[in-house]
């Protein structure tokens, strides 16, 4: 039995239908039924249970977005960070092997590659790097597992919610069997309020940048894939390769749902954070050559992009 941490959540559905269309037996746990915030409660259930991997999909990304984490630290410190931490203790104590839903939100910028030089930019919206980025993607390099953090507690100025992820990859690495899972802003064709095209649609003034991203269904799988195939325990970036700006993303809208209505775009940094925003929001860019190097494969980012906006369901 699989059990699963999270399961009502837009993340942890999504391991949910892939379970069961895997038709690999699981067992979603609520809260209502085990405290899993509590050692003693979680570490008494697996002793009982037995299961033989856990998905952990619960966290606290705050509502409607992670501007909500600044005014609820503690819920999100408990979510992000003190709970995975149980949970790898709990499950390091009984030799049960696991997987954790992080977050690239970690990072900043890109790794750009000028005259043979390699070097990391926070900022891909500066005109020199937007340009290579618009004119040479092949020139733009994504964070890899083995790059340290560059938005976080560490390397400010960061969002709360940023700086507990990577606080909760800390408490984690090295205990017991586990995989970290970094997701990159969620998508796929199902309209809900957590989807990325959904929220793009629905902003009065759209904020442009460059991201990697992640189709929601083939982050589920990946994960699950690298469990089946009993790849090596750790890091991995899980994001549908290549990367998009935003620009790219409301072309597509406009081509195939040919909404009612003009985007229209914030003008500035500047602009953005003074009027829409309270807290400095991640924009990255990641590498997984690890996962495919696992013999995980994933789409390419547009033709996730493309196929969810064909099959879009409002």
């Amino acid at each position: 039995m699989i059990l699963l941490l999270g399961a009502s959540g837009y993340i942890g559905s999504a391991f949910a239908t892939e379970l069961a269309h895997r038709k690999l037996e699981f067992r979603a746990l609520s809260r209502r039924e085990v405290d899993y915030n509590d050692f003693n409660a979680l570490f008494g259930f697996l002793k009982a249970t037995k299961p033989k991997f856990i998905v952990n999909a619960a966290g606290y990304t705050g509502k409607p977005n992670v501007d909500a984490c600044e005014f609820a630290r503690a819920e999100t410190i408990a979510g992000n960070v003190l709970l995975p931490a149980t949970i790898a203790h709990a499950a390091g104590a009984l030799d049960i092997p696991w997987g954790h839903v992080s977050s690239g939100c970690i990072y900043s910028g890109a790794k750009i590659e000028r005259n043979g030089t390699i070097s990391a930019e926070k900022d891909l919206m500066k005109p020199e790097l937007r340009a290579i980025a618009d004119a040479s993607p092949e020139l733009v390099h994504g964070y890899t597992e083995a790059d340290t953090p560059n938005f976080d507690f560490r390397s400010p100025p960061t969002s709360f919610y940023s700086g507990t992820k990577s606080l909760g990859e800390d408490a984690i690495r090295g205990v017991g069997r586990s995989y970290i899972w970094r997701l990159r802003i969620p998508f796929d064709n199902e309209n809900n309020p957590r989807n990325y095209l959904t929220k793009v649609q629905a902003y009065p003034k759209v904020y442009d940048n460059f991201n990697s991203i992640s189709h929601r269904g083939d982050f589920a799988r990946a994960c699950l894939d690298l469990w089946e195939k009993r790849a090596p325990f750790g890091l991995y970036n899980v994001t549908n390769p290549g990367f998009v700006s935003t620009r790219e993303v409301i072309a597509l809208v406009l081509k195939i749902l040919k909404p009612n209505r003009a985007f229209t775009f914030w003008e500035s940094d500047e602009e953005f954070y003074r009027v829409a925003a309270r807290t400095p929001r991640s924009n990255c860019i990641m590498n997984v050559e690890k996962l495919r190097n696992a013999g995980v494969t994933i789409r390419p980012v547009r033709e996730a992009l493309q196929d969810s906006l064909l099959h879009w369901r409002a």
